[in-house]
């Protein structure tokens, strides 16, 4: 039997087939991804073989094989350094929720998202979340973000599941494809999900008013169909986002706005930091590249862990170590 993975948690696996039954599913042996130091052999999203095993109490499938994936998206591993771990495969878009103070979402986090989806060749669009509660502060930091990004080439929504703007906007986008919800804990991922719809009665939880973080209400991504012809993907709130390794001189062709300007750099190797005539950095003068995104890249390059701050938004070269 063929079947698409829903649900995860590490040891079972629930399935559903293409005539719509769901089974419970374990692996048998160990999986080994050529190529792929992963925590997790199988993810949601995961197109997988199995066969029902009659013997136990009750029927439980066992997969043997696991189809060539499309994409996936992966963070390095909390505990093992040098694995990392599939969040999901098989998207045709991933909807990252960006909150601007409750619980506050940086850019380091922001471009070092974008890169990994950059990196898998997967669509990352930008959901500025929870836009009702915005004071007039907080809606100026929020466009002005939404400048930087969407002068990149990154689609950006306004939404509120409170007060319903955007939903249905975002309904469109989602319409036929497979997506995949992602943010800190306390974004609200989970909300804006029941929002789409409301059957799905997800648990959700409020954001404590002493750290301003949210607490994980999703312990395993799970995948979800919805009655507009869509599917989506939950997935756990993440704290941080760990850059798998890349070449140095491989960063910059994950931040679009410096990959388009690699040509003019004079050394095909420009790694744009002391190099003579390097176009990235005169547009950095100019104010045509955000001194935020070259704060990330900076830090990504060097490997430098993400730093839990609030951003300073502002397009100055201040604090760039």
């Amino acid at each position: 039997m063929t079947g698409t993975v829903y649900k995860s948690t590490g040891s079972w696996y629930v399935v559903k087939t293409h005539e719509g039954d769901f089974f419970e599913c374990r692996i048998k042996g160990k999986f080994r991804m050529h190529g792929l130091k992963s925590t997790n052999p199988i993810a949601v999203g995961d197109l997988v073989d199995f066969d029902l095993d009659e013997s136990a109490d009750k029927t439980v499938g066992i997969i043997h094989h696991i189809h060539d994936r499309k994409n996936y998206i992966v963070r390095k591993s909390v505990n093992l350094s040098k694995q990392v771990h599939i969040i999901a495969s098989n998207i045709d878009q991933v909807f990252l929720l960006i909150t601007i103070n409750n619980p506050p979402t940086t850019t380091s986090f922001i471009d070092r998202f974008l890169v990994t989806a950059e990196a898998y060749g997967i669509e990352a669009v930008l959901v500025f979340n929870k836009i009702d509660t915005y004071d007039e502060a907080t809606e100026d930091e929020q466009l002005f973000l939404q400048y930087i990004y969407s002068k990149i080439g990154y689609e950006c929504l306004r939404i509120s599941s409170v007060v319903n703007k955007g939903i249905e906007q975002l309904k469109e986008m989602m319409g036929g494809k497979v997506s995949m919800f992602s943010g800190h804990s306390g974004v609200g991922k989970s909300t804006l999900a029941n929002a789409l719809e409301p059957t799905l009665d997800l648990k959700t939880t409020i954001i404590s008013e002493q750290s301003k973080q949210g607490q994980h209400t999703t312990t395993f991504a799970e995948m979800y169909d919805l009655p507009f012809n869509a599917k989506i993907i939950d997935t756990p709130g993440i704290k941080g986002f760990g850059i798998v390794d890349m070449e140095k001189d491989e960063v910059g062709d994950y931040f679009p706005e410096f990959f388009a300007l690699k040509d003019q750099c004079k050394f095909n190797n420009c790694l744009h930091k002391e190099e003579p005539n390097c176009a990235v950095k005169e547009a950095l003068d100019t104010n045509e590249i955000a001194w935020s995104r070259y704060r990330s890249y900076l830090q990504i390059l060097e490997g430098e862990d993400e730093h839990y701050r609030t951003d300073d938004y502002s397009d100055k070269g201040e604090n760039l170590q």
